[in-house]
């Protein structure tokens, strides 16, 4: 059978057209025109993180590594009085043990001043046990003449004898807009705490919508985390200091009144970051992780 070339050019044509029409309906996987992925970009990753310095790292402000120094890490900034303190092995490098102890820097950092510090998250890995006599300060963002700073990372090592080494008591309390304190006591779970037992703990806070999480070894352990916003949000007041193991009454010349719950810390605190943003879950989980596989 012969075709005239009309009907044959017709076919072609039609053909064409067909293609053209089927490949418009094509659904286009990249409709956005977002850069191309590759697996061999993750490999070697967890959580997509290569190393903890990729974590929030422009908003990390804050860094003691107490790699046999006592000086914060990106301003340089020394203490100003410690004591019973020494570096021993850490989680990694070298840590601060404190024996009854305190370090106590007595200056105003500007990543901590009002303006700049709204949202928080504090990172450290802790070796801690109970005492059942007295609390433990392991962190005070303090304000000169009171005992309560714009944050307390407090400890209720007074709640347990030392032979209890499954649960420990995590209860920050925060200085806020209106005048007053906000605080998180409720975790109902812990990770298992003593000499042989590095626990990463992380406080969060979302300055925006007052969101407080306690997240331990990579699982968020606080049941009352949503603390309320307007004159319930955290405000950080100054002048302020910064108390690694301790608060104003426990070192000597800063005793602000007669309160003596709380003693010296006895323990051991490594790879403390604070950033001024409000850490996830799931990141706070991936520093974790990272910690764990040495990176």
């Amino acid at each position: 059978m012969k075709f005239s070339n009309i009907y044959t050019k017709g076919c072609f044509i039609a053909l064409a057209l067909a293609s053209t029409v089927f490949s418009a309906c094509k659904k286009d996987g990249n409709p956005n025109n977002l850069p191309e992925v590759s697996p061999a970009d993750y490999e070697g990753t967890i959580d997509g993180f290569r190393t903890t310095e990729d974590v929030f790292k422009e908003n990390m402000v804050a860094y003691f590594t107490f790699d046999d120094t006592y000086n914060e890490k990106l301003s340089n900034t020394a203490p100003t009085l410690k004591s019973g303190d020494t570096f021993v092995a850490g989680f990694k490098g070298k840590a601060l043990n404190l024996n009854s102890g305190y370090v106590y820097y007595g200056t105003q950092f500007n990543a901590f001043k009002t303006d700049a510090f709204k949202s928080f998250t504090i990172s450290q890995w802790i070796k801690i046990l109970n005492n059942g006599t007295k609390r433990t300060m392991l962190l005070t963002i303090a304000r000169p003449g009171l005992l309560q700073g714009n944050l307390n990372i407090n400890l209720n090592t007074q709640a347990r004898p030392a032979s209890n080494l499954d649960f420990i008591g995590i209860q920050p309390i925060f200085a806020t807009v209106g005048g007053g304190t906000q605080d998180n006591l409720n975790n109902t779970t812990s990770p298992k705490i003593g000499n042989d037992n590095w626990v990463h703990l992380v406080i969060a806070y979302n300055g925006l919508t007052g969101r407080f999480n306690i997240v331990a070894n990579g699982v968020n352990v606080g049941s009352f985390s949503d603390r309320g916003v307007g004159n319930n949000l955290f405000k950080s007041y100054e002048p302020n200091e910064l108390i690694f193991g301790a608060n104003y009454n426990l070192i000597p010349g800063k005793t602000v009144n007669a309160d003596v719950a709380y003693a010296p810390m006895t323990g051991v605190i490594d790879e403390v970051r604070i950033y001024n943003r409000f850490m996830p879950d799931a990141i706070a989980k991936a520093l974790y992780n990272l910690g764990k596989a040495g990176k």
